[in-house]
């Protein structure tokens, strides 16, 4: 239900991130590393609100699909996720596609600063700085007991059907995952990991901090887990000693 509280829940996020300009020198560090291995169609999975990986993209001259198309409005188009940018060239086998560019895809579940609803244009993606048009709503999930049911309405159902998708039916799923500082708190995210790692060819990588005692029991015991926090760590259900800093994303970057 849309309800008065639930624009000013997500009116005072905007306010709380929008003056914010953090250094970006890790985030950039970490996108280039991925840039560079080349992967085709690399998935980066977010929960969070704020821009930084969009603005360390644009930093580091990286292209980035967001489900975005344009510029200072741009409309939210979910089939960029299957375009492919390359030329076509001839051989001696025919004319072929050569893929020059292989964007990192970004697919944030809960929304964006910028996202924001029209009535009249649909749904669309402003600066970060600005304010939003009249008689619009922004898009991001607030933290409430609805979540799940706000991942069935546009544009998130879109960027979920990817997400369970690239983790399960996917003509290409993907066979590894690495979360980076989740608690595994949403219940509606664990669901679709959880079921990934029914396959015998998926990999779950947790690195965070500290996970809580419910948490840990739940995922330290699966057999295709490994789990590093401060405190401890378990590999495929093998108990360990804990990191000091591997769960860092300043540290992280520079291991991806």
């Amino acid at each position: 239900m849309d309800t008065p509280h639930r624009h000013l829940v997500t009116a005072a996020i905007a306010d709380y991130i929008r003056p914010k300009t953090p250094n970006l020198e890790v985030h950039i560090e970490f996108l280039r590393r991925l840039y560079k291995r080349g992967d085709p169609c690399l998935r980066v999975f977010s929960l969070n609100y704020d821009p930084l990986v969009e603005r360390a993209a644009e930093a580091a001259r990286i292209r980035i699909v967001d489900g975005f198309l344009g510029t200072e409005d741009a409309f939210f188009d979910p089939a960029v996720f299957e375009e492919r940018i390359g030329r076509i060239r001839g051989t001696y086998r025919g004319r072929q596609f050569d893929e020059t560019v292989k964007p990192i895809h970004l697919l944030k579940l809960h929304g964006s600063l910028g996202w924001y609803e029209s009535s009249q244009r649909g749904v669309r993606c402003c600066s970060y700085a600005s304010d939003l048009p009249e008689h619009s709503r922004r898009l991001m999930i607030p933290p409430q007991r609805r979540k799940a049911t706000d991942t069935m309405l546009p544009p998130y159902a879109a960027l979920w059907s990817t997400f369970r998708g690239c983790l399960g039916h996917h003509q290409n799923p993907i066979n590894r995952l690495a979360s980076f500082g989740y608690g595994f708190a949403d219940e509606h995210v664990n669901a679709v990991i959880e079921a990934a790692l029914a396959r015998s060819d998926f990999t779950l990588i947790i690195l965070t901090k500290a996970l809580p005692d419910g948490a840990w029991a739940r995922w330290s015991v699966k057999p295709n887990t490994v789990v590093v926090t401060e405190t401890r760590s378990s590999v495929r259900g093998l108990l360990g000693p804990g990191h000091r800093d591997l769960w860092r994303f300043e540290r992280l970057c520079k291991e991806v």
